[in-house]
């Protein structure tokens, strides 16, 4: 279908002009309002103001512009219909055969600080939202344009096809239409029904509208009789997973997906230099250290058996020096994550071409919502990004903790964190010696993690211990301290803290309580 005419009509104005200019070079008649005719006339163009194409001028300061019968008719016309066509030629209404429209910022008006209601009103677009609908609905005969980004390719298939875009071509803008209006409305909707009685915006809105974009479709899910899918944000968070880029190895599955999103989210909560192993979404070894090589050789140790098969995040970048030392252990792993690798990293990488290998940007900013898909309705909360300070500590016991304690502790309560609860995490030096995960006792996790501490061959004398919850009972602290454990951090809150602290005193044990839990179900 040849282009004969335009209409343009943008807020985001980004690569407009050079595809007005390529349009006109095709011989394509413009129309426009506003700003945008504006532009184009500053800039030369040839062009028609809509109020003068409709012989009625914008009205009701710019709210109707270009809700006219001459403007919908003429691309809502089905140029397949005799009696569509017929209609057209006795009002004198030409067709308009391609739609450039994007919408007021309603997005970004609301995400300004003290926005009011009345501001956000005034940035609903209502016109616009109606071309585009009238123009997707009609991509028979109609292209619409949402996307700047798409704006080269259109001009080259033009130029190429005699002014003329094909139905495919025009099917595949239509969907990305739709999907332009389902957003903007859903941002509509989010943002107004979170507003209170004051109307002021509440965390979480009485209808929540979700938005993804489908990344690929995976072999298949957690086991191989499930289907699966990676989606992403439309605007994928700064340093979240879903911005890696594989630079080598099998395709990702959706185990190794989730797998590498908790490893990367666990190294990021440290500033030294840190390196995450991680098995079934549980950390199996976690180290910081002077060097990245370093912090890999005490990560290892923890668990070595289970580090087999798992995945590693640094939180740096990654030289033949790490590698080496995977390589001297012959340490197979699914997945390795780094911000960067050096160009001989990567070269002794290349070797193992079933290793996936992802590069991702180190940023530590989170998300507004984390989602949990229950029977018949999904879970929602802010996420825990809380990352306990020594100014957050609280000593409950007779001893306190030394300074180097301190530092143990304030390391193990981040794995802690990272650990599917019931989580008791052993440390000292910088390096996790034993973690217990997952169960439905606390002094099981207890035993568990002081069992494989044991069984890697390390020492917990002296050794730190954090629990992600309060103990409900002073079991598991006689179970740490019998270990050889000297300082345990808590958030408290229980019961029987008096009993816990009274336990943590007869041991000769220093505890100190954080006011913050860490439940990970």
């Amino acid at each position: 279908m040849k282009i004969r005419q335009a209409l343009i009509s943008l807020s985001n104005k980004s690569g407009a002009l050079d595809f007005a200019k390529g349009l006109i070079t095709q011989g394509v008649k413009l129309l426009s309002t506003g700003g945008t005719s504006r532009m184009l006339r500053d800039a030369g163009l040839p062009v028609t103001e809509v109020g003068d194409y409709t012989g009625f001028p914008e009205m009701l300061d710019g709210r109707v512009k270009t809700l006219h019968p001459k403007v919908h008719a003429g691309i809502l016309a089905r140029r397949d219909l005799a009696e569509h066509m017929n209609t057209l030629r006795e009002y004198s209404i030409p067709t308009i055969d391609l739609v450039c429209v994007n919408l007021y910022p309603f997005r970004e008006t609301v995400a300004k600080p003290g926005v009011t209601l009345a501001e956000a009103i005034e940035n609903i677009d209502i016109g616009g939202p109606a071309m585009l609908r009238s123009s997707a609905k009609n991509y028979s005969g109609v292209a619409v344009v949402t996307d700047p980004q798409d704006y080269p390719a259109l001009l080259a298939e033009m130029a190429a096809n005699d002014g003329a875009l094909s139905l495919q071509t025009r099917f595949a803008l239509a969907k990305k239409a739709f999907v332009h209006t389902a957003r903007y409305d859903a941002a509509i909707a989010n943002w107004l029904t979170s507003l209170d009685p004051a109307d002021q915006p509440q965390a979480f809105p009485d209808q929540l509208q979700l938005a993804f974009d489908r990344v690929e479709t995976l072999r298949y899910g957690e086991n191989p009789h499930q289907q699966a899918a990676f989606y992403r944000d439309p605007v994928p968070l700064a340093g979240a997973i879903a911005n890696y880029r594989q630079l080598q190895g099998k395709e990702l599955s959706y185990n190794n997906i989730a797998d590498a999103d908790a490893a990367w989210e666990c190294v990021k909560a440290f500033d030294s230099p840190a390196c995450v192993i991680i098995k079934h979404a549980n950390p199996c070894g976690v180290a910081v250290g002077g060097t990245l090589v370093a912090a890999y050789e005490k990560a290892f140790q923890t668990d070595s058996t289970s580090a087999f098969g798992g995945i590693i995040a640094f939180n740096g970048m990654v030289d033949v020096d790490v590698v080496t030392a995977m390589n001297a252990r012959k340490h197979f792993v699914e997945v390795l994550l780094a911000p960067a690798f050096s160009d001989a990293a990567r070269e002794m990488l290349a070797s193992k071409q079933n290793l996936r290998v992802l590069e991702l940007p180190l940023a530590r900013v989170h998300h507004t919502f984390e989602m949990k898909r229950v029977g018949g309705g999904m879970l929602v909360q802010t996420p825990d990004h809380f990352n306990v300070q020594a100014g957050d500590l609280r000593v409950v016991s007779k001893l306190t903790p030394t300074d180097a304690q301190v530092e143990d502790l304030l390391f193990a309560y981040r794995v802690a964190k990272f650990v599917k609860s019931n989580a008791i995490v052993f440390c000292g030096h910088g390096m996790t010696l034993g973690v217990g995960a997952g169960q439905m006792s606390r002094v099981d996790s207890a035993r568990i993690a002081a069992s494989k501490a044991q069984s890697a061959g390390l020492d917990l004398t002296g050794s730190c211990v954090a629990s992600d919850a309060f103990f409900p009972f002073r079991d598991g602290l006689d179970v740490l301290a019998a270990a050889g454990a000297k300082a345990v951090i808590q958030p408290g809150g229980s019961l029987r803290d008096e009993e816990v602290i009274a336990a943590a005193d007869e041991h000769g044990l220093a505890m100190v309580f954080t006011g913050v839990r860490h439940f990970r179900h």
